[in-house]
């Protein structure tokens, strides 16, 4: 059951960027002891210069405005809100297109990528590539709140997704990227809806039935034998917050709901290890990243909307209930697939692993990013997407 989408305002408070600034002033920090290599975490110095930034020079409303300028909606889909982005394409028929974001991202992390699909002349492309862009905010999180519910699982969400897009906007077939849970959900879409898509294309390689276990040495060509150690590498910076968020995510949400500073800190640092954000030496700085403005509006956007505990939830889904498949059918993710591999991401799979289990026609190798790639690389995603779907039209 859906209701019909409404014209949607983002929030401003005035009082409530007063309480958040009150709350920075009174801030207390740690003694920070020996951690001027960020051996224990978040360093204190670039920490006290970002929230000094956030309470004195970041302006909430200016970023409201911003995300007000794109076309928002609300609808709620079977007793769960969601909140939208629909921008429509200026080409003669535009492609469908549905992209999902990750934790600890944001639906604003795609606004780069969305007018790129959306507007390709003004990218210097032809508007005869253009898509139909909705960015949803995941489910619990943003602006698609409160949740109503203990938790979503991925395969909830593509249900949801696949209702939005067919029943709602009224696309019988519609394209999905994806990327981190965004990945995740658009998997679940090329197994259990792949007759209403085109295609999925993600930045992550999840791809289900795929026991890494089964993996061998032979499965890596040339390019991909250094995988097992990156892989090794990279994952040993993603255990903290699957381990605690997966098993009681509302006992840490009592810390990152009262205190800006402790919500921010955890986010970033997710942001500073993913990111393709160290230079030559391997030291990592979020600022090779992300601007300020753009740690500070994801930051807000978290805590305006007091969404931190609802969006991990669904990390306790993952980790509490094994995946089903819906169907038994060969390739299990049946919809024709795309996967763009960044450099500084998390999971690296081999190409011919994947093809056991999935429909691939695109792999594609990019020269930098990491596993926030759609904020990251836009330019890089949006050419990818537009290319792998342009067999389709």
């Amino acid at each position: 059951m859906a209701s019909t989408p409404q014209p949607f305002t983002i929030p401003y408070s005035a009082e409530a960027v007063a309480d958040l600034h009150q709350r920075l002033d009174n801030t207390r920090f740690p003694l920070g002891v020996a951690n001027d290599q960020w051996k224990y975490g978040m360093e204190q110095e670039w920490f006290r210069s970002f929230l000094q930034y956030w309470r004195h020079e970041f302006s909430w409303e200016k970023q409201v405005a911003e995300m007000n300028a794109l076309p928002n909606y609300r609808v709620e889909i079977d007793g769960v809100p969601l909140h939208f982005v629909h921008l429509k394409g200026s080409g003669p028929a535009p492609l469908p297109i549905i992209t999902t974001h990750g934790w600890p991202w944001s639906y604003w992390d795609y606004r780069d990528v969305a007018q790129q699909l959306a507007h390709p002349e003004s990218f210097g492309g032809s508007a005869l590539d253009s898509f139909d862009v909705v960015v949803p905010s995941l489910p619990g999180f943003g602006y698609s709140s409160p949740l109503p519910m203990g938790h979503l699982s991925t395969r909830d969400v593509a249900h949801l997704w696949n209702t939005l897009m067919t029943e709602v906007l009224g696309y019988p077939t519609y394209c999905a990227h994806g990327g981190d849970w965004g990945a995740i959900v658009t998997a679940e879409l090329a197994h259990a809806h792949a007759s209403s898509l085109h295609g999925a294309h993600i930045t992550l390689p999840m791809f289900f039935g795929l026991n890494r276990a089964d993996i061998t040495p032979s499965d890596y060509d040339e390019e991909e034998k250094h995988y097992p150690e990156l892989m090794k590498t990279r994952m040993a910076t993603a255990t903290s917050h699957y381990t605690v968020q997966g098993i009681e995510p509302e006992t840490l949400a009592y810390a990152m709901h009262d205190s800006p500073a402790g919500m921010a800190a955890w986010l970033i640092e997710r942001r500073r290890l993913w990111s393709d954000s160290a230079d030559a030496s391997g030291h990592r700085d979020v600022e090779r990243a992300f601007t300020m403005e753009e740690l500070a509006t994801l930051v807000s956007i978290y805590w305006f909307t007091e969404t931190f505990g609802s969006s991990c939830r669904m990390y306790y889904g993952r980790t509490n209930e094994p995946w089903q498949p819906e169907h038994n059918r060969t390739p299990i993710m049946e919809a024709p697939t795309a996967m763009a591999v960044f450099p500084g991401d998390l999971i690296f799979l081999p190409r011919r692993a994947a093809e056991r289990v999935a429909n691939i026609q695109r792999w594609t190798r990019m020269p930098a990013g990491g596993h926030f790639a759609a904020a990251e690389e836009p330019e890089l995603v949006a050419n990818d997407v537009a290319e792998f779907f342009r067999t389709y039209r």
